[in-house]
């Protein structure tokens, strides 16, 4: 196993005389070469269910991955940057000409119930001279697999029977309020996706699951937020672009 480290700096720049300002935080992007994905089971487990016997199988192709993590000093290919309407963070991870952004909303399943939706929105941008692929990955909820609900921009037009196990994206505060695209998306009922990305553009790519826990959000005086740490990937060609967020950090879209 060979594990790489990308070079370490601390820096922040100002674009477009201060009206976007990115803050590159202390932290550090790891880059681990040719290891099965089983050895990086404690940042997020690519886990599929025998439907027969309910054994967990688990994937072990052997390929690449560069994982967000915030723990550790600052590095040219991990960055938070806010957004400049809105202040929230976007973690990015650069590597090879690829630039992949990670933003993560929350929302109530329904005003009645304390479920939660969580809403992934990735953006991957592709400077380089070739096509590249984009595959879902995986997520997990304080180690409680989170799998991509079965989702549609809309269900308006469709009969009661195609609607009951479809969510409707635009009935969501996250899509709704634009803080998420519901142009391109990844969805329970359509396995082995893959959106493909050509050189020198950029696409935005959503998918939304349940958060796993019956009691996941803590309430203050200074308002709710979700608690615990969520991790999800995706692919792009054969490297896995993992992001961790902890709850504090993941937006509430109401």
């Amino acid at each position: 196993m060979t594990t790489g480290l990308l070079p370490v700096t601390d820096a922040a720049w100002i674009k477009g005389g201060g009206v976007a300002a990115r803050t590159v935080v202390n932290c550090r992007a790891r880059v681990v070469n040719r290891i099965p994905i089983l050895t990086v089971a404690s940042l997020l487990v690519s886990l599929s269910m025998s439907a027969q016997d309910n054994i967990p199988l688990f994937k072990t192709a052997t390929r690449s991955s560069l994982v967000w993590d915030e723990a550790v000093p600052s590095d040219d290919a991990i960055s938070t940057i806010r957004d400049p309407l809105t202040g929230n963070e976007i973690h990015k991870l650069s590597y090879g000409g690829i630039e992949v952004s990670s933003r993560l909303g929350y929302e109530r399943v329904s005003p009645n119930t304390a479920g939660k939706l969580l809403n992934y929105i990735t953006t991957i941008a592709n400077n380089t001279n070739a096509d590249v692929s984009v595959r879902y990955g995986g997520a997990s909820v304080d180690g409680h697999i989170a799998s991509p609900l079965a989702v549609a921009p809309t269900t308006n037009g469709l009969s009661k029977n195609e609607r009951k196990d479809l969510w409707d994206l635009g009935k969501m505060h996250c899509f709704r309020t634009n803080f998420a695209a519901s142009d391109q998306f990844f969805s329970g009922t359509q396995s082995g996706q893959t959106f493909t990305v050509h050189p020198k553009s950029a696409a935005t790519i959503s998918f939304v699951t349940l958060d796993p826990r019956n009691y996941s959000a803590l309430c203050s005086t200074d308002g709710c937020h979700l608690k615990g740490t969520v991790r999800y990937y995706i692919t792009v060609d054969r490297r896995d672009f993992v992001f961790v967020w902890q709850g504090r950090s993941i937006v509430d879209c109401q």
